[in-house]
């Protein structure tokens, strides 16, 4: 951390300082990402990700991304490659890509010098009875009547377990702790248990897998990390952690140190890798990269920036305690970053069809628009005008009060980069409703003409597109998926109760403007007074599809300020 930096330091570099002035050498620091790969990625690792990769750029330091992959049951090759492709993604390079299974024979041999020095056994007993021998926090542990069995017994056991001997949930390794402590973890921890599962990189080569509280500190021991960054439900975990470091640390080597954040919870979604699974399997969402799942990939695919994630990340701070963070904030971010970046584009999703009556038949012109006025260097694109264009429906009124700006008869509105308009009269179906609206058009009144009448002023300006140029698109207008603030805080409450029926309205009459076409998956727009969107790795080029990012107007806000 150089000395002329101006951002106050959080209580986790804060650490590493004392740390550096202690003694520890700078070129010791090494840091690391360890995800489980049993799901996709949320926007709470990214939080954990930004953190550590932080860390390490900003201590010049190596930052490992390893896999702790010892649970076979639950864990895919497809989650290892989602993972590393969201970290690329967020713009971060790991230094060493490393698995908890390269240590699966370190790891037991360190289990088998545990059972030598009388510090493991391995136990038959049902997990219900182990259970009951816990105690409680209030209430001390039970002795497991096979706590001393001789080494030579628990290594035979243990030997047996290994080769397949054992069915599972019949026999496990428990750490000989401390049936007494008041934390609970430390009452003969079990180490290993025997699951007969395929391993997605070892195969069959394992009948017993360690517990993640054993892998886990004796794998940040084995590639000298420096700081093991975890989340606070491990803050328990820490004397266990250091415990089992005990029992296999070498004087001459780092001895690394647990520390721990809050983790990232945010509003109007759950973060459980549980959970989300639930929604994929159910069909309650389109996948794990679903624009409405708080993963990476669904964020990514919504139209979400990895500047927009780290900038969540860096305003939502690094907390000592647990608390939820709007997602309003997550939404501020993404606007912030794509007011500054999205071409501005015009596109009408619920059109009506106005006619200029005054406008020459079979004429077009081709009028100039700037890409995004907060750019400069964006420059401008031409958008075609002729007789008949398309607006949003809403934009119409055939009578309002004079606090409605836009469209209505016998008042003027601006179209955006063309002329002034006036509607006269409108042509209905016979259910009264609006099949087209006649207007004039000021001939004079074109933007940037430097005519007198251009520069003249009236209130309202709407975005439209060309009936004769307009592109036909598909528009998914994602909004939050639960309609509860938390939805999984409700115990007696399935959290799936909580999801919103209108999370997803896929619109099939929109139009855009044609220089749409030429767009490619992934790339990000501004539709002008609607919102932000991106194309969907559906889209083709016989059919372009919209993902609704944010739209430009809190709806939420004002539905929450009403109650």
């Amino acid at each position: 951390m150089t000395e002329d930096t101006k951002k106050p330091l959080n209580f986790l570099e804060q650490i590493i300082e004392e740390d550096l002035a202690n003694g520890i050498h700078p070129k010791k620091l090494r840091f690391r990402f360890p995800p489980e790969p049993n799901g996709y990625l949320h926007i709470g690792h990214a939080a954990s990700i930004c953190l550590n990769f932080g860390l390490g750029l900003s201590y010049n330091a190596p930052v490992n991304l390893r896999f702790d992959d010892t649970n076979p049951a639950k864990e895919e090759q497809e989650y290892v490659d989602a993972i590393k492709h969201d970290i690329k993604w967020l713009g971060f390079e790991w230094d060493k890509e490393l698995y908890s299974s390269d240590y699966f024979q370190q790891l037991y041999d360190w289990a088998v010098l545990l059972i030598k020095n009388g510090k493991a056994y391995v136990d038959d007993q049902s997990s219900e009875v182990m259970a009951q021998q816990k105690g409680s926090p209030i209430k001390v542990g039970v002795n497991s009547p096979h706590r001393n069995r001789s080494v030579e017994e628990n290594l035979s056991l243990f030997e047996s377990m290994k080769k397949g001997g054992f069915n599972e949930a019949t026999h496990v390794l428990r750490a000989k702790i401390d049936m007494t402590s008041p934390n609970m973890l430390m009452r003969d921890p079990i180490i290993y248990r025997v699951l007969k599962r395929a391993h997605h990189r070892t195969g069959n080569d394992w009948n017993i897998y360690p517990m993640y509280d054993w892998t886990h500190g004796e794998s940040d021991y084995i590639e000298q990390i420096s700081h093991s960054i975890c989340t606070l439900e491990f803050k328990n975990h820490r004397e266990l952690y250091d415990w089992f470091l005990d029992q296999v640390h070498d004087a001459e080597l780092m001895r690394p140190k647990q520390r721990e954040f809050a983790r990232r919870n945010l509003s109007y979604t759950v973060m459980s890798k549980r959970k989300l699974l639930q929604l994929v399997e159910e069909n309650l969402v389109n996948g794990w990269d679903d624009p409405r799942m708080p993963t990476i990939s669904g964020l990514r695919r919504r139209g979400y920036t990895p500047e927009a994630i780290k900038k969540f990340s860096e305003l939502a701070g690094i907390a000592k305690r647990d608390n939820v963070t709007d997602v309003a904030l997550l939404e501020f971010c993404i606007k912030d970053d794509l007011n500054k970046t999205a071409p501005r584009v015009m596109a009408v999703l619920d059109p009506v069809k106005v006619i200029i009556t005054n406008y020459p038949e079979g004429q077009e012109e081709w009028l100039e628009a700037e890409n995004n006025q907060e750019d400069a260097s964006a420059g401008f694109r031409k958008v075609p005008f002729s007789r008949e264009i398309y607006i949003e429906r809403e934009d119409f009124r055939e009578q309002a009060n004079k606090k409605f700006f836009r469209l209505k008869l016998d008042k003027e509105v601006r179209l955006k980069n063309a002329y002034i308009i006036k509607a006269n009269s409108v042509v209905k179906n016979d259910a009264d409703e609006i099949l087209e609206i006649h207007c004039t058009y000021d001939t004079l009144s074109r933007s940037g003409s430097g005519t007198e009448e251009s520069q003249r002023k009236v209130k309202g300006t709407l975005h439209w597109v060309s009936v004769q140029h307009a592109v036909k698109a598909e528009v998914r207008l994602y909004d939050r998926l639960f309609n509860h603030e938390a939805p999984d805080s409700q115990k007696e409450v399935d959290f799936k109760t909580f999801i919103n029926p209108d999370s997803l309205v896929i619109n099939n009459n929109a139009f855009v403007e044609p220089s749409l076409k030429e767009a490619n998956v992934s790339d990000r727009f501004q539709f002008q007074r609607l919102g932000y969107f991106n194309i969907d790795n559906d889209s083709t080029s016989e059919k372009l599809v919209f993902n609704r990012t944010v739209s430009l107007r809190d709806s939420w806000a004002k539905t929450e300020a009403k109650q």
